[in-house]
Parts: C-alpha cells; sequence; structure tokens
C-alpha cells in the first residue's frame, strides 16, 4: 500500500480494541486517583459479596466504579466508554452468578430493579433544572440498580436513599460553607455510588 493511500482504506479496529482505547483514554488523566479509590473497593468487594459467585461483579463494580467516581467528581461527566461496558459486563457476571447458585429469581428481580432504577432516573432527569441529574446518572441507574435489587428490593430503596441522603448532607454543608449555592450543581454520580456501596453493605450484615 502506497504511503500516500488514505487511512480509511486500512482494516478498521476490532469493537473491543477501540472501545479499550476509549476507556484508556478517559482513565489516563485520573490513574493514579482512581487506583487509590479502587484499592480499598475491591478489598470491600471481595468482603461485600461473600466472597462467592458474585464476587467477579462486585469487583467489576468496584473498579469501574471508583474510576467513574473520580472522572465524575472531576469532571461532572460519567463516559460512555466505562459505563456502556460496566453494563454489560456486570449482566454478564449476574447471569454467571445465576447459573453457579441457580438464583434465576434473583436474576428476574435484578434485570426488573435495574429497568425500574432507570425509568425513575429517567423520569427525574427530565423533570429535573437543569444541573441536576445528568443523563450519565441515567445509564449508570441501570447497572447499580441491577446489583442492588439481586438482593431485594429493600437493598434498591436503601441505595436510592443512601445516596440521596448523602448528596444532600453535602450539598448543604458546602451551602453553608459558602463553597456553592442552592443552584450550584454537583457530580451526582459519586453519591449514586456511595448509595450502593451503603445498600450492597446492608445485604451482606443482614445476610
Amino acid at each position: 500500500m502506497s504511503p500516500t493511500e488514505p487511512a480509511a482504506t486500512s482494516p478498521a479496529e476490532p469493537f473491543v480494541v477501540r472501545q479499550y482505547r476509549r476507556a484508556r483514554d478517559e482513565v489516563a488523566p485520573y490513574a493514579r486517583a482512581s487506583a487509590v479509590v479502587a484499592v480499598p473497593a475491591v478489598v470491600w468487594a471481595g468482603w461485600a459479596s461473600g466472597p462467592g459467585w458474585l464476587t467477579p461483579a462486585y469487583v467489576v463494580l468496584a473498579v469501574v466504579g471508583a474510576a467513574l467516581g473520580v472522572i465524575d467528581g472531576r469532571t461532572h461527566r460519567l463516559p460512555n466508554a466505562l459505563v456502556f461496558p460496566l453494563t454489560w459486563a456486570t449482566g454478564v457476571l449476574l447471569v454467571v452468578a445465576a447459573l453457579g447458585t441457580g438464583s434465576w429469581t434473583d436474576l428476574g428481580r435484578a434485570a426488573l430493579g435495574g429497568l425500574a432504577f432507570f425509568a425513575l432516573y429517567q423520569v427525574l432527569y427530565l423533570v429535573s433544572p437543569r444541573g441536576g441529574i445528568g443523563y450519565g446518572d441515567v445509564k449508570l441507574s441501570l447497572t447499580l440498580g441491577a446489583v442492588l435489587t439481586w438482593h431485594s428490593w429493600g437493598t434498591l430503596l436503601i441505595g436510592v436513599f443512601a445516596a440521596h441522603l448523602l448528596a444532600g448532607v453535602v450539598a448543604v454543608v458546602l451551602v453553608l460553607g459558602r463553597r456553592a449555592g442552592w443552584k450550584t450543581g454537583i457530580a451526582f454520580g459519586p453519591y449514586l455510588l456511595l448509595g450502593t456501596v451503603v445498600g450492597l453493605t446492608w445485604a451482606r450484615l443482614v445476610g
């Protein structure tokens, strides 16, 4: 092939490779902070999951969630390059967990819970003022809702309540400290993830 031939004639990279490059580019500027958060998150994932058949799903959520939390906290963005692979990977790993444990009822409830959480946040996104819930939060809710509802609907409610409570407390502290105004937008992704940690920790403690 001639050196002057357009690059478009070259074979396209496989989808997986392109996705990996996008994810790597998103994480690269925040790699150190993401790693610092991921280490305790993975330790928590091993404890909260048993360990057992759910451990791979929890670990993936811990690692990718750490990166998402850091990125959203710094940029107010939840990149598709991380959210979409997390959604697919978590879905596959929950199916694997159902195969290993025979918990098909739990898997069905997880699917319904993920869709319900997604639908709720879709509505909130449409009615909330600008600077409230972002669409990245809507997309992330599908995965978090599924993982929480695998255990029970109560676990989902605890996770959702904890996320909003934590975000509300931090917002009030920022306003009182004059570091933000009542109309200042905050990154909600980290609170969604922390709320999920609270819900899954509760599920582990109550058995």
